[in-house]
């Protein structure tokens, strides 16, 4: 019997990658195809038949996205091809051959002006285009495929590729000080766990406890930008003195939301994921970096 063929974009990607690694590990229970932009280019949606034409895939898992929030700004056209409309099409196809689809979001599809963990139903208020490309990906998923998930995270690290964690250690090595802004609130999410969940999710679709629509997934835990750079600079062994400054000390183009942290007890109530403290990441992150 053929095992089930499990497509993954964005393998260069910090999530992608992390995929990636795992599949090593479950490579008897499933066939997996890994997919770069020189494979299957997200920004360019007229790709994405041809690619259907060749691979009919049992699940879809959505890594890839353009991930540029502020030149998001300015680069209107190039973030909704690639998050959603190309999103919507992946969408389509999987419908017509019965794939399931596992999409990633993000915490920026809400304003940020939230006092409690937003739920999968909180409304939503996208304040940055951004946040709004992968709002829209959301809903064209859903609309154009019955079998899709949209897994909504927050803060993605990891070992691989660029991410907070590894460029504060860096900076943390060359510089006595730093500043870090300390009234953007939220939840890390190191990919490595995310991956697992996405693996677990597909186990449990295998086994017929299949649950679909919007969920939510970060690491346990409630922390700011400032606090989660003094928790690397410990972890990572750095003698540098970070500094807490409000986001208005360090403006961006792109607006940030304030307050993302999302509750994710959806996903623990459907699919039985363990949620794991963001500490718990980050050690295990560092000690592998």
């Amino acid at each position: 019997m053929s095992k089930p063929l499990i497509v993954v974009t964005g393998k260069n990607g910090q999530l992608g990658w992390e995929i990636l690694q795992l599949a090593e590990t479950i490579k008897d229970s499933f066939d997996f195809l890994f997919t770069g932009r020189e494979d299957l280019d997200l920004s360019k949606p007229e790709s994405i038949a041809p690619f259907f034409e060749k691979n009919q895939p049992d699940y879809f898992i959505n890594c890839a996205a353009y991930t540029a929030v502020d030149k998001a700004e300015q680069e209107n056209e190039l973030a909704y091809k690639t998050n959603a409309e190309s999103v919507g099409l992946i969408a389509q196809y999987c419908s017509k051959i019965h794939a399931k689809l596992i999409t990633i979001s993000t915490d920026y599809v809400f304003d940020g002006n939230g006092v409690a963990p937003y739920t999968t139903d909180t409304k939503t208020n996208p304040i940055n285009y951004y946040g709004y490309s992968k709002w829209m990906g959301e809903q064209l998923a859903i609309s154009n495929c019955a079998e899709t998930i949209v897994i909504r995270t927050s803060w993605v690290y990891s070992v691989h590729g660029n991410n907070f964690v590894k460029t504060m250690l860096r900076l943390m090595t060359d510089r006595p000080e730093l500043n870090v802004v300390s009234d953007q609130i939220g939840s890390p999410t190191y990919a490595a766990d995310l991956a697992n969940t996405i693996i677990k999710i597909i186990e449990s679709i295998e086994l017929g406890h299949a649950h679909y629509g919007i969920y939510q997934y970060s690491n346990s835990g409630v922390i700011s930008w400032f606090d989660f750079a003094t928790a690397i600079a410990k972890e990572g062994g750095r003698h540098c003195i970070v500094k807490p400054i409000p986001s208005s000390s360090y403006p961006t183009p792109a607006k940030r939301p304030g307050y993302s942290v999302m509750d994710c007890s959806k996903l623990v109530k459907d699919y039985g994921i363990e949620l794991i403290a963001w500490e718990v990441g980050l050690k295990d992150c560092i000690s592998k970096l």
